[in-house]
């Protein structure tokens, strides 16, 4: 029979059990959640800064240009697992919120898809819970908006295939008071996912858009009914001015044409390049930009 001592098991650690390296972990999330939510509430003070700077009777003054700027900056030094639609997703409801900050900003929204797409697009770009009001037609959003009903509105992207009714950007042309803007583009996040609307949509307002420095923007403009397309795509470029989309209208009963392009940059209504049109060009009128989104 052996003299050893007998051997016992070794004592527990408690630190290596599931259950506790689990509990660990949590207690290092409620740490870095409590983290982020003070820095929110700091940015948030902040806000109310601004806000208290401008006066109480200033107007809510959309920046998306800033917020686009905003969000691919956070996604060029984005690292690691969290999915980079999540990242715009937290920072497009962040923005929604300090923005309501400021002052009520309702939407009026043109829905004209049988799945209420283009209320879904709004919801995803100005929060979830920010104010909406649908309207089937783009004049009643445009009324909403120029009555102070509504802070922006969102309207179908123009098509060349839209009746006299839906051709809601002719009247942006007209320069009314208070002049209306395109200041955005929907979706931001070009990526769609499976069950994401797929309509698009110009978003605009009663400010003028600011540049991000990834810009497009519209110019409205009139020309000889008979002119074809490649004429007029050659008369913008000869102004420096080469289009990425037209939409060309020419309405029963109306002597001239209607034309809607989109071109590169941002630009303003003292653009030079807009003077040096062909005379065969009238009236052009810089109808706003957005920032181009992201997807990638």
């Amino acid at each position: 029979m052996s003299d050893a001592a007998p051997t016992t098991p070794p004592a527990s650690q408690p630190n290596s059990s599931p259950s506790n390296s689990l509990e660990t972990v949590r207690v290092q999330l409620d740490t870095i959640d409590d983290q982020i939510h003070d820095l929110l509430m700091r940015r948030a003070e902040i806000i109310e800064d601004i806000r208290k700077a401008k006066g109480h009777n200033a107007k809510i003054a959309l920046r998306p240009g800033r917020e686009a700027q905003i969000i691919r900056r956070l996604l060029a030094r984005h690292r690691g697992e969290l999915p980079r639609q999540a990242m715009v997703r937290l920072w497009r409801e962040l923005l929604a919120g300090t923005t309501a900050m400021q002052g009520n900003v309702t939407v009026a929204v043109c829905d004209t898809d049988a799945s209420a797409g283009f209320t879904q697009l709004a919801r995803e770009h100005f929060g979830v819970l920010t104010p909406l009001r649908a309207h089937r037609s783009p004049a009643q959003a445009l009324a909403d908006l120029s009555a102070g009903a509504a802070a922006t509105a969102v309207l179908p992207l123009p098509s060349e295939a839209d009746g006299p009714r839906e051709a809601w950007w002719m009247a942006l042309m007209q320069k009314d008071d208070p002049r209306i803007h395109v200041i955005a583009r929907l979706p931001f996040w070009t990526r769609r996912p499976e069950g994401t609307p797929r309509v698009q949509a110009l978003v605009v307002g009663v400010t003028a858009p600011d540049a991000s420095g990834e810009d497009r923007s519209f110019i409205g403009l009139e020309c000889a009914a008979d002119i074809s397309r490649n004429r007029l795509s050659g008369l913008l470029e000869a102004a420096g001015l080469k289009p990425v989309s037209v939409v060309l209208r020419r309405d029963a009963g109306v002597p001239d044409a209607r034309a809607l392009v989109e071109v590169d940059g941002m630009l303003g209504d003292d653009d030079p390049r807009l003077a040096r049109l062909d005379p065969a060009l009238r009236r052009p009128v810089v109808l706003g930009g957005y920032a181009i989104g992201v997807g990638e």
